[in-house]
Parts: C-alpha cells; sequence; structure tokens
C-alpha cells in the first residue's frame, strides 16, 4: 500500500493534493465540495478586511496551455472565511484547513492577522503576497524590504502557524536574497508559485480579458517550469522547518509527482480544477498513487526532495 499522506508543521492530511486559493473556495458552498472530495484540505478564497467585488468582467479565460486571469480579489470578506474554518474545525473528524489572508495595506494586514491571533482558530493561515491583479497595488513580495519588515511586525504578535503564498521569482540571486529573510521567521510554509504575472493572451486581434487592457496571471502548463524551479529552489535554501507547498501546472499525477519529487509537502491545483471540478482529486491521487507503486516508494517522504542531476 502507498499512502499520500502528509505533513505540514503539526498538521496532519490524509492526502497532500488540495486546491489552489482562488480556485473552487468564494464560497462555503464550493469550499464543502472540496472539503468532501478526496482533497486532502482546502484554502480558502483570499479574505480581505472587507467584502470585494473584484475587477470587471471577464476577468478570466481558458486558453490552449492554461489560463489567464485578473481577477482582483473578489471575495467575501475575512470573517466570512474565518467563521466557517471555525465552524469546520469543531466538527468530528474535521480535515485541517488553510486560511488565506492579505489586506489592501500593511495596515489592514495587521487588523485582520490580529484579528485572527485573537480568535479561537486552531488551522493554518496562509499570507498572501503575490496577488499580481490588483491595479495600482505592486506584488508585496517583490520588494524584499517591505517583505521583511511586514514579517518582522507580523511575527511580534502572531503566534499561530503561518504561511506565506510567494509569486514566482526568476533570478538566482532573488531565490537567495527572499530565502534569507524568510529564514529569519518562524514560518510554517512557503506556497511557490502564484501566477505568473502580467501576461497577455490574443485571440482574433483581441485580448482574452477585460481588466488592465488584458493582461493578467498565467497559470496552467506554461507555469509548470517555473514552478518546479522555485519549489526546488527554496527547498535547497530555506530551513528545514519550513515546508514548501507547490503550485502550478498540476494536472496529472506525474505533475504532483514532480512537485514533490523537487521539495513539495503538499500541492495545489488551480486552472485544472477550474476546468475539471472537484472530482480532479480523486483522479490524481490515483495516478500518483500508481507511479509511487510502480517506483516502489511507499510514502512521499521516499522521494520528496530527491531530484536527480545530471552529471
Amino acid at each position: 500500500m502507498v499512502s499520500t499522506r502528509t505533513t505540514i508543521g503539526s498538521f496532519q492530511f490524509d492526502n497532500c493534493l488540495m486546491n489552489a486559493a482562488g480556485v473552487y473556495c468564494m464560497t462555503r458552498e464550493e469550499l464543502a465540495a472540496i472539503d468532501q472530495s478526496a482533497a486532502g484540505s482546502f484554502v480558502t478564497k483570499t479574505g480581505t478586511l472587507k467584502e470585494r467585488p473584484g475587477n470587471p468582467e471577464p476577468r478570466y479565460a481558458d486558453t490552449a496551455l492554461g489560463s489567464i486571469n485578473s481577477m482582483g480579489l473578489p471575495n467575501l470578506g475575512y470573517h466570512y472565511y474565518l467563521d466557517y474554518v471555525m465552524e469546520l474545525q469543531d466538527r468530528p473528524k474535521s480535515k485541517n484547513h488553510f486560511l488565506s489572508l492579505v489586506g489592501m495595506s500593511p495596515e489592514e494586514t495587521h487588523t485582520i492577522l490580529k484579528s485572527v491571533e485573537a480568535s479561537d482558530y486552531k488551522g493554518l493561515v496562509e499570507l498572501n503576497l503575490s496577488c499580481p491583479n490588483v491595479p495600482g497595488k505592486p506584488q508585496i513580495a517583490y520588494d524584499f524590504e517591505t517583505t521583511d519588515q511586514i514579517l518582522s511586525e507580523v511575527f511580534s504578535y502572531f503566534t499561530k502557524p503561518l504561511g506565506i503564498k510567494l509569486p514566482p521569482y526568476f533570478d538566482i540571486v532573488h531565490f537567495d536574497q527572499a530565502a534569507a529573510i524568510f529564514n529569519k521567521y518562524p514560518l510554517a510554509f512557503v506556497n511557490c508559485v502564484n501566477s505568473i504575472g502580467n501576461g497577455l493572451v490574443v485571440e482574433d486581434e483581441t485580448v482574452l480579458i477585460k481588466p488592465k487592457n488584458g493582461f493578467g496571471g498565467i497559470g496552467g502548463d506554461y507555469i509548470k517550469p517555473t514552478a518546479l524551479a522555485n519549489v526546488h529552489a527554496f527547498y535547497k535554501r530555506l530551513n528545514p522547518s519550513i515546508q514548501i507547498i507547490g503550485t502550478g501546472g498540476v494536472k496529472t499525477g506525474r505533475d504532483a509527482f514532480e512537485h514533490i519529487l523537487c521539495g513539495a509537502s503538499m500541492v495545489q491545483i488551480g486552472t485544472a480544477l477550474h476546468q475539471e471540478g472537484p472530482q480532479i482529486f480523486e483522479r490524481i491521487t490515483k495516478e500518483l498513487e500508481e507511479i509511487m507503486t510502480e517506483k516502489g516508494y511507499e510514502s512521499l517522504e521516499d522521494f520528496r526532495g530527491k531530484l536527480n542531476y545530471k552529471a
């Protein structure tokens, strides 16, 4: 028998697969569908201080190799998601969950996190430092000084298990610089990666989405090599106590296997989940188990991070 069980910090999960924040997680009904699927967990929609309608539609489009979106953080407000995960955690045999959060300013971020800190929530928090689709707002995690400052302030009061959602980095020196900052703090995990920001897809001389004149985050097949590179780069650089969630281009068991091989402890699915629905978790789990059986691996730890390099 093979097992896809995994852990993040002190939290155990029966399956390493879950949704990516932003996909199939807007409402309680969508989150319940993920919770009742073969997924090992869910992460909520990234909750802001107040409810947001997001960017004008059309703001998402499927493409030949994945997707493009400029959602603009539509969500029902962090209290909606906090209340739901707290409700679930009190149920017998509840799965462990992730609460995704971000403020539209550092002050809002601290207001939200202090509220969560004061609550009875016992699960994991994912602080989104990487949303690429809010007009006029840069991605925080590309500003290392601001990232360091925010994490320093957050961990001066926040004691619950917290990780961060990251944008993709493209330069080796940026992996080094980012890891040096992250290693200063008691992060439970980093999530690599959010969509590649500000892509442009053209069809019949026209852009596919309305916001930002068609510029949006790219997901799906396009980003898997970048996602794998980020997962492995941080796996090699981060303290062993900081685990990695791999996100980007996962639509088969082989894709999930490669994320784990590069160092991921859990794997999130975004574009393919949007296209296929929650039943995707059963299919990809089965495909991953078949690969593990074929290779003689009984657990994820038998191959996690054990990427081979050519001589």
